[in-house]
């Protein structure tokens, strides 16, 4: 009878607690002695806060769009109010220009990279270190990608790294903002402009950054931005932005976007598809999502910022790991926060300190980022088009291989800690007092 009594009592207190919107994980780390890892008593009990970053804003938005489409007898469409609304909104935040909203961050660099009519079999400057969705687009419009390394101690890639891989077949520089942290912009765009080649701005995961006054984005030919469930604001579970100042590339975007139809066209020859495409268009319950979350960007990246300013307030003094910033004049959005290690003075992996970060209640740690996608079969392989080898077969037999020893040298050096709003002073102080206690943990015996 005990037994069955217990086995109630259970799931009636979980359901009473989850009514009250309170995690069962909560009231379990509260009641339970913690551990002992690393020496002593685990810095955080409570659990790591989740982002919350959906709530009853975006389902009424959601519910209004399909209210009114149930009344008035229509469906969910494309290019509608929410999409005009939420394209008007983005364009505001960035100071003026042109956007379209896709269905993925992916297509949205495909989409940017499509509307440069770039040859066949021409090179494409990429970063060392990206996600595979910010390359393999490159390879889907038959260009060929040549990774540059990145700068000395950091993952993301620099000017001086790009000039030495533009050739005479380079046809475009493809850079992306990799954690939330500009690139050094003013010598890349002096570098593009003296080679006469068009930037793509891969700013998946830097919504919000800006580099010495100028909002990241808003500085190349074009960009490409994910909004994607993850991102610094989204628009559901997938989606995507290409954003550009130029009228005529951005009539280009339009025609690519939606299956070649004419859009900007005009005349004799401005009838059926104009270009050979897709359809990447964005819906109009996306759109409804996307408005509500733009609204919140602003406060969102705001939030991260004091978090990572509180985090490396805190670390000051601890020589053998250190908070990885911006470039001078420039703020970052932190899509994740990286922590740098020196490895001659810690007797660990960048993974094993970052596993010894989540014993210690610290979650959305990572051993580096290690994206390398020319170190991929898909790449290395030249699998792309079946058995053609295309695009490398337009121009070379096979794929070169890339060493990128700055890249993989500081990628072995880097601990990713995932950022998002809902992290305040406690977690920045839990984080560090972690850090701390993992560095003295594994602190090099001399």
């Amino acid at each position: 009878m005990l037994s069955s009594i217990k086995m109630m009592v259970g799931p009636l207190a979980k359901k009473a607690l989850l009514a009250a919107n309170i995690e069962p994980a909560l009231v379990r780390a509260l009641i339970k002695k913690p551990a002992n890892v690393h020496g002593g008593p685990k810095v955080r009990r409570l659990p790591w806060p989740r982002r919350r970053h959906f709530g009853k804003r975006e389902r009424d938005a959601v519910v209004k769009v399909m209210n009114r489409e149930m009344r008035q007898g229509g469906a969910i469409v494309y290019d509608g109010p929410e999409e005009k609304a939420y394209t008007q909104a983005f364009t505001a935040y960035l100071g003026g220009g042109f956007a379209k909203a896709v269905n993925s961050g992916t297509n949205a660099v495909y989409v940017a990279l499509r509307a440069l009519d770039l040859e066949p079999g021409s090179e494409v400057i990429v970063p060392p270190i990206t996600d595979a969705g910010g390359c393999m687009p490159v390879v889907m419009t038959n260009c060929i990608p040549i990774p540059a390394d990145s700068d000395v101690d950091s993952i993301n890639t620099s000017a001086e790294q790009i000039e030495k891989m533009i050739t005479r077949r380079t046809s475009a520089i493809l850079i992306a903002h990799v954690s939330g942290h500009p690139l050094d912009m003013d010598p890349i765009l002096k570098l593009a402009d003296a080679s006469r080649l068009p930037v793509v701005e891969d700013c998946a995961q830097a919504h919000g950054a800006i580099y010495k006054g100028r909002m990241v984005g808003t500085m190349g030919t074009i960009a490409a931005f994910s909004t994607m469930f993850g991102k610094h604001h989204s628009t559901g579970a997938q989606g995507g932005v290409v954003f550009t100042r130029e009228t005529m590339l951005f009539a280009r975007v339009r025609q690519v976007t939606d299956r070649g139809k004419p859009h900007g066209v005009v005349g004799p020859n401005g009838s059926g598809n104009v270009v050979a495409s897709l359809n990447f268009n964005q819906d109009e319950i996306s759109m409804a999502i996307g408005r509500v979350q733009l609204e919140k960007l602003p406060a969102a990246v705001a939030a991260r910022r004091a978090f990572v300013a509180s985090v490396e307030q805190c670390m000051n003094g601890l020589e053998s790991v250190t908070v990885v910033g911006p470039p001078r004049d420039s703020a970052g959005s932190y899509w994740f926060l990286l922590l740098k290690l020196d490895l001659s003075k810690l007797e660990c992996t960048n993974q094993e300190f970052a596993d010894g970060l989540y014993a210690e209640g610290i979650e959305g740690v990572t051993g580096g980022y290690p994206f390398f996608p020319t170190d991929q079969p898909w790449y290395r392989d030249a699998i792309v088009y079946g058995e053609s080898r295309l695009p490398w077969s337009l121009v070379q037999e096979l794929p070169r291989a890339f060493a990128l020893p700055n890249a993989h040298a500081a990628n072995r050096m880097m601990v990713r800690v995932d950022v998002h709003e809902q992290l305040r002073l406690k977690e920045a102080a839990d984080l560090v007092s972690a850090v701390k206690k993992i560095a003295h943990y594994y602190q090099r015996k001399l």
